[in-house]
């Protein structure tokens, strides 16, 4: 530490590690003390923006001064990336999915505990408003009993034109995004989950995911969909929660949508619509008396937290919020989803 702040190297200065850079810049008491990047071009945006890169990762290890690395390379190379900090005597931070197979991650734990040294991995989206947002519904309960939740991140233009194309650099978006939402879904959720079916898509390449949909059941019967898309040119809801006693709907990030609950379930009478074809009473929307629509409980929240929490776990003042054995179960889940979508099999997963 220089004084009371906590030294940080980066290791892959690309699109993560820039990200990291960026947030960091605006957290009291810690500071990037220098990174290092296998391609010359990424060194040079390093100096152009004040940061001095090392010559090498050797270089960076041997720096007393770093506290911190953090490693924001393409997935293959976090393992030996962040045992060997650990046994250089450094706190690391790595970037998700930590491995691209439990039994790594299971590794670094016991590096990380053998070296009485921090390991936590970059889960930042548990602070993204939307997820915190219908998490509060949950928690909450504020549709009643619920018995489906639906997530889902769509976009239109494929995998990006990098490593994430390639398998053997830990590509697709199971591992990109899915590790995401399966995190969220896990916080979510306090049950174990009892069965995976899963299914991938392979529009734009056939060598990795470039999307999936996988159904989750929970011990308490809940249902939990998860979908991940690259090529959708018509995006759905990003969250869609059902509950005996309600619905509500998250369209977007910025967190339009609204909650409409049932204010009286026996006045159930309503005036059929006619479709082309023919009449439907079971289809007819409620009349407006008996429901009520409310906005969404907006919750906000700080990204920058990550980093704070991540210095106070270090100086003692604090739980870690991202644990190891999260972590560790949701790689876990992610074999189990690949697996069902190979062998196109229901797989038993916390059965």
């Amino acid at each position: 530490m220089v004084g009371n702040t906590f030294q940080v190297a980066i290791v892959g200065l690309g699109g993560m590690g820039n990200w990291h850079r960026e947030l960091i810049a605006d957290v009291e008491n810690m500071e990037i003390c220098g990174s290092f990047d296998i391609k010359e071009e990424r060194q040079q945006f390093a100096r152009e923006h004040g940061i001095t890169p090392y010559n090498s990762f050797e270089e960076v290890l041997q720096d007393e001064k770093v506290d911190i690395v953090l490693c924001a390379t393409p997935n293959d190379a976090h393992k030996d990336i962040v045992i060997r900090a650990l046994k250089a005597g450094k706190h690391a931070i790595c970037e998700k999915p930590a491995t691209m197979y439990s039994k790594d991650f299971e590794k670094m734990m016991a590096v990380a505990k053998e070296c009485g040294k921090l390991l936590v991995v970059h889960q930042n989206r548990r602070w993204d408003e939307d997820f915190r947002t219908a998490k509060k519904i949950y928690d909450e309960n504020m549709l009643g009993s619920m018995f489906r939740i639906e997530s889902r991140v769509h976009g239109s233009r494929g995998i990006p034109g990098d490593w994430r194309q390639e398998p053997e650099h830990g590509g697709g978006m199971l591992l990109d995004w899915g590790v995401h939402i399966l995190d969220q879904a896990l916080q979510m959720i306090p049950y174990k989950v009892s069965k995976v079916y899963s299914s991938f898509t392979h529009v734009t390449n056939e060598l990795v995911d470039d999307g999936f949909t996988c159904e989750l059941t929970f011990d308490n019967g809940l249902i939990y969909m998860l979908e991940v898309g690259t090529s959708n040119f018509i995006n759905l809801p990003r969250w869609y929660l059902l509950g005996q006693n309600g619905t509500a709907v998250i369209e977007d990030w910025d967190l339009s949508g609204k909650i409409t609950r049932i204010t009286d379930w026996s006045k159930n009478d309503a005036v059929p619509i006619r479709t082309a074809a023919g009449l439907t009473k079971t289809m007819a929307p409620r009349t407006e008396e008996t429901i009520h629509t409310d906005p969404l409980p907006i919750v906000r929240a700080d990204v920058h937290d990550y980093y704070r929490n991540v210095m106070d776990a270090i100086s003692g003042k604090a739980e870690i919020i991202v644990k190891n054995d999260e972590v560790l179960r949701v790689l876990r889940l992610m074999e189990a989803i690949k697996k069902s979508a190979e062998d196109h099999i229901v797989v038993d997963f916390e059965a």
